[in-house]
This record gives C-alpha cells, structure tokens and sequence, in this order.
C-alpha cells in the first residue's frame, strides 16, 4: 500500500496559533532577561502579539483554507486542521477576549500594583488561549482533545497563580479535579466511537454514524462520553461546580478570561464535534443537550438570586449563559436538520459574540474596583456614579446587555436570535425556558445596576480613585464593542450566518 502523503504546511492558515505560541514563549524568556519591575514591557509583547494574530485572521477572512489533511489512496481526503468562517468568527472573539484581558491585567503585573508574576501569567494566558484558536479549527477527535487539555492547564495555574493565598489554591484544586474526571470520560468516549467508526477523523466518523452500520450500543455512549469533557469546559450543569470557585478563587482578570476565551474554547469545541461528527445522532445528543440546556439557565439564575459578591454573581451569570448558548443546539430534539439547524448554529455563534464584549465590559469595571475595594460586595458600589461615572455607565451597560434591557440592546437581539432559533425549530419549550430565565435574571441584573446610582450610605463618601490608562482602553473597547453591536446587530447576526454556511 502507498504510504499517506501529507500536505505541506500553509503558514499563514496556521499563523494565528502559531503567532500567539511564540509569543507566549517570548514574554517569558524576556521576563527573565528585564529587569524584576518590566512587567509593562511583556505586556506590550504580549499586546502586541494579540494584535498580529488578530491580523493574521482578518487576512484569512476572505480565503478560508485548509492544512495538515492526510491523503491515501483508500479513501477521501480528511483533514485534521480546518479554517473556514466559523473557524475565523470564533478564534476573533478568542483573541479580542484575551487582548482585553492583558489590558486590564497589565496592572497586576507590573507597577506599584503589581500581584502576580508577569512572565508567567502572560505565558499561560497565551499558551490556553493558543489551545482555544486550535479547538476552533480542529477536524478529529484527538486534536479536539489535545487542544482541549492546552485550553485547561494553563488555566488551572492561573487561578491558583497568586502567591499565599489559600482560596486560589483551594479553587484550583477543584478545578483540576472535576477536568481530570471530564477528560478521562471524554477520552472512554473517544475511543469507543474509534472502536465503532474506525476513525477519529470528524468526517469519517458522520459517514460511519450515518451508514447505520455503525449505530450500537457502543457507538452511542461513545457519542455522550465524547461530549462530557466539553460540557465542562462550557460549565453546564451537572459539570459546572468548578465555576463559582474558580472565578472568585482566582484573580479577577483570571475570572475574565475564564468567562469568555474559556467559554468561547469549548462551545466551539461543541459545535465543531456535533455538527461536523455526530450529526446522525442527534435524536442521541439533541434531547440531552436541550435538557441540559435549560437546567444550566435556571440553576445559574437561581444561585445568582442569592449572591451577595460581584464576583460570584458573575460566575452564576456565566452558568445562566452557558445554557442560553447550547439553547439553540437543543433543536436538534426536535428533529431539525439541514438549514433549520445551520441556522440554530447561527445563533449559537451570535450569542457568543455578544455575550463576550458585554460580560467582558462588566468584569473590566469590577477589575477596577476589586483593586481599590476588595471585599467585592455590592454595597462597594453603592454610588459609584457619583465618585466615576464613567466606570458606573460602563458597568451598568454590561449588565443591563447582559439582561436584554437597552440601552444594552446587543444583549436583547441575541436573546431574541436564540429563542427565534428554538421557535423556529419547533423546540417552543426550549424558547419558553429561555423567556423565564430572562425575567429571572432582571432581578439580579438591576439590583446591582441600581446600587451603582444610588446615594451613598449617610456617613460615607464615596471613593474616587484613578482608573490605570491600560484598563480604561481594556473597558473601552469592550464597551465600544457592545455600542457597535446595540446599534448594529446585523453585523454579528450576518457574521453567523456565515459561519453556520460551513456547517451541517
């Protein structure tokens, strides 16, 4: 038999990871070549890096391409390492995400304010954010799981990163745990649908599915295992414990990316393997997804009631967002196939977008604050219109978006895309379950949004203090984002359904 000849390598398809590793590897030889108090100046590499990766994708925009496919002479060509706009759409909101995270957390790392060891910490976040561009654009099941692992680890450092402090430790204990489980699980998964279909090859693996040759016992638990570990990345319920530790655990900016680049990582991770690998099976996944779905809105909302510290609520808020995301991947419960369930992808991709700008405009605000008032309570916000209004407009927006109120309209068209798409594909329950969740989170949401314009407790002034130029540009741009997108949802909404063209 003629041996597999693979492709050569088209860098500039694989320049985004690519660019973004040797970065990470280049802010953390220079951290030991500067001087102790440079943090500023890895940072800059860090940003800087962001940056040209980011470029990066916007040049592959108009040419999605793909590399690393292995060609024989027995079968069609599979390819491991695919870009195309989904692929694009989401390793952007990943690299915006993490560029936003650097900005707001060049204060910790360098200055006066610094807590956590520059090279180190951009190191990480770089090396889990290389994992995430990969998982956007990975084709079989061992660089899903591979990736997956690069998207974790870091990430387990980075909560514990911050020196004598046993919360972190504690937190990262149990994250490290509750992802061992998942992967383990995960990995069963993997091997029984490779002892079923013969291949780890996303392709291979829905033509063997679909031939109904391959649908046993085997096969079909094969299916949910696989799905376990990416659950958990997502946070949904049963495997979202880790959530609420981790985020008020960790440093603040640590929460941020958790939430977003974190998030973004494994509902990607989710959408590639159920639409390009387990498509036959829907009726298998479709009805645990919508379950699960529903449960991880309400859970997340109903926990978040009860939340006294800003932190934690917005870690119950990312669980409740969790289910609003896979939401839309539920209609397949109902039988939905073809362009009805590209357009539920749709809305997956359009929600994610969305909710990325506005939660990190809200953790941006709280990153602020969280350094000159520590306790996290809400009452630390109690008139804070009064003492930084420009601080109290940008959270209040974020919150008021991620409640689907205006002036955050971004955050109303991505609940409305997310219960068209379930109306759409006859999955009204799933639509129904997304209105009370929203009216549920109302009552968090504007408790807080109205402490921030309220007096001052009688006795206290409320503080003032300097917002760091790299967190303001970190703020803004989250929150410019966010105005862009309440002015302007067809651009994401479009974007989408681009993406969702590739899919199926």
């Amino acid at each position: 038999m003629t041996p597999a000849v693979a492709q050569g390598v088209d860098w500039l398809t694989v320049a985004p990871p690519l660019v973004l590793a040797a970065t990470a590897l280049a802010a953390l030889l220079g951290d030991l070549w500067l001087p102790a108090r440079a943090g500023s100046a890895v940072t800059a590499v860090a940003v800087a890096g962001t940056l040209a990766a980011l470029g990066a994708v916007g040049l592959l925009w108009d040419e999605a391409r793909a590399t690393f496919c292995v060609s024989t002479p027995a079968g069609p060509q599979s390819c491991s390492y695919v870009v195309d706009p989904i692929t694009l759409v989401f390793q952007a909101v990943v690299l915006v995400g993490t560029l936003v995270v650097l900005l707001l957390a060049q204060q910790e790392l360098a200055g006066t304010g610094r807590v956590l060891p520059a090279g180190e910490t951009v190191f990480l976040v770089l090396c889990s954010a290389t994992g995430a561009l990969v998982l956007a654009a990975a084709r079989d099941l061992a660089t899903v799981v591979v990736a997956l692992e690069v998207v974790s680890l870091p990430a387990f450092a980075l909560v514990g990163l911050r020196r004598r402090d046993p919360r972190g430790a504690e937190a990262a204990l149990t994250f490290f745990l509750v992802s061992v489980v998942s992967v383990a699980v995960m990995l069963y998964g993997v091997a029984l649908v490779y002892g079923a279909t013969g291949s780890l090859h996303l392709d291979r693996v829905a033509a063997a599915l679909a031939s109904g040759e391959s649908r046993t016992a085997v096969a079909t638990a094969g299916v949910v295992l696989t799905l376990v570990g990416l659950a958990f990345k997502v946070g949904a319920v049963p495997f979202h414990f880790w959530v609420p530790d981790a985020y008020s655990g960790g440093p603040v900016v640590v929460a941020a990316f958790l939430s977003v680049v974190s998030k973004a990582a494994g509902v990607v991770g989710l959408v590639v393997v159920v639409s390009q690998g387990f498509p036959a099976y829907a009726d298998v996944w479709g009805p645990a997804v919508a379950v699960i779905s529903v449960a991880t809105m309400t859970l997340g909302n109903v926990a978040a009631l009860r939340q006294r510290r800003a932190v934690r609520l917005l870690a119950w808020s990312s669980v409740a967002h969790s289910g609003y995301m896979l939401a839309p991947l539920g209609v397949a419960s109902s039988g939905v196939t073809g362009e009805a369930f590209g357009q539920a992808l749709s809305a997956v991709v359009a929600y994610v977008c969305i909710y990325a700008v506005v939660n990190l405009a809200a953790f941006g605000v709280v990153a602020v604050v969280t350094r000159h008032r520590p306790s996290g309570l809400f009452d630390d916000y109690r008139g804070l219109a009064y003492s930084e209004p420009a601080s109290a407009a940008a959270l209040g927006f974020g919150l008021l978006a991620l409640a689907g109120l205006p002036p955050g309209v971004a955050g109303l068209w991505a609940k409305v895309v997310v219960i068209d798409s379930a109306v759409a594909g006859g999955a009204g329950w799933i639509a129904l379950a997304v209105a009370v969740n929203t009216v549920i989170a109302l009552a968090y949401y504007l408790r807080w949004t109205a402490l921030l314009f309220a007096s001052p407790a009688e006795g206290e002034a409320p503080v003032s203090y300097e917002v760091p130029a790299a967190s303001g540009l970190a703020v803004g741009v989250a929150l410019g984002a966010g105005v862009v997108l309440s002015v302007l949802p067809q651009l994401v909404v479009g974007l989408a359904d681009a993406s969702a063209v590739t899919l199926g």
